[in-house]
């Protein structure tokens, strides 16, 4: 499985979540709670700590990788993040297969195959850049020091928000799974899935670089929802 790493930007610093992130996790999802409805966040001491219990139980047992995200400007925990559903293709052909299995030794192993998830920021981390450039810190570590062929993103269809950070990455809408699980709200929700293969890397990782360079100019408007996306989902609800 993969071992543990700090990710180091210009703004934005992905730490090795850890039980001594619980107070400050705390507060930075006591902040404003209202963009969560899509997400699990915690909300006071005693659920931080169960958080990190639940992501730390998930890394041992090799299905995640989870992160603290903290702004390099003032040290502070401002969210968390993941590499979640670690899959590997590796070694002998295997049938039926059995995902997140490495082949060898799984302390030795990376994944061919990963998913972006578990993301969420405090209220005054949004729109300030530092999600851009974690993806990018993520991205570049997956597809330049593991090697993946593929990284996989996805979200609650109902949330415009998080689709629309997705697609300004760059990464490909795959469509939507409909009535795919239960959303955090306890509705049965469709999901919205994206993707970015290893070829694809370097024009995404262009794209990201370029909103990073570009962040202290204006902003132009969000791009809409690809068509694509949109031929197999579910109309879209403004949030």
């Amino acid at each position: 499985m993969p071992v543990p790493v700090t990710l180091i930007g210009r703004t934005t610093r992905l730490e090795p979540l850890a039980e001594h992130h619980a107070e400050a996790l705390a507060e930075a999802g006591a902040e404003d709670r209202t963009t969560y409805a899509f997400t699990p966040v915690p909300h006071s001491l005693e659920a931080a700590r169960e958080y990190i219990a639940r992501a730390l139980a998930d890394q041992a047992a090799g299905r995640s990788l989870p992160f603290a995200t903290v702004s390099v400007a003032d040290n502070r925990v401002v969210g968390s993040t993941r590499f979640q559903e670690l899959d590997y293709w590796q070694g002998p052909m295997v049938w039926p297969p059995t995902p997140g299995v490495p082949h060898g030794d799984p302390l030795l192993a990376v994944p061919d195959a990963a998913d972006l998830g578990g993301t969420w920021l405090s209220a005054r981390a949004q729109g300030t850049g530092i999600n851009t450039e974690a993806k990018l810190l993520m991205l570049r570590h997956a597809f330049e020091t593991w090697g993946v062929q593929r990284i996989s993103l996805r979200a609650d269809a109902r949330n415009l928000r998080s689709r629309t950070a997705i697609e300004r990455l760059g990464a490909t809408c795959e469509g939507v799974r409909r009535a795919h699980s239960r959303g955090l709200d306890g509705i049965v929700r469709s999901t919205a899935f994206y993707s970015i293969l290893d070829e694809e890397w370097p024009a995404v990782r262009d794209i990201i670089e370029l909103r990073i360079a570009a962040a202290t100019s204006p902003s132009a408007p969000d791009p809409a929802i690809s068509q694509e996306c949109l031929r197999h989902g579910v109309p879209l609800i403004t949030l």
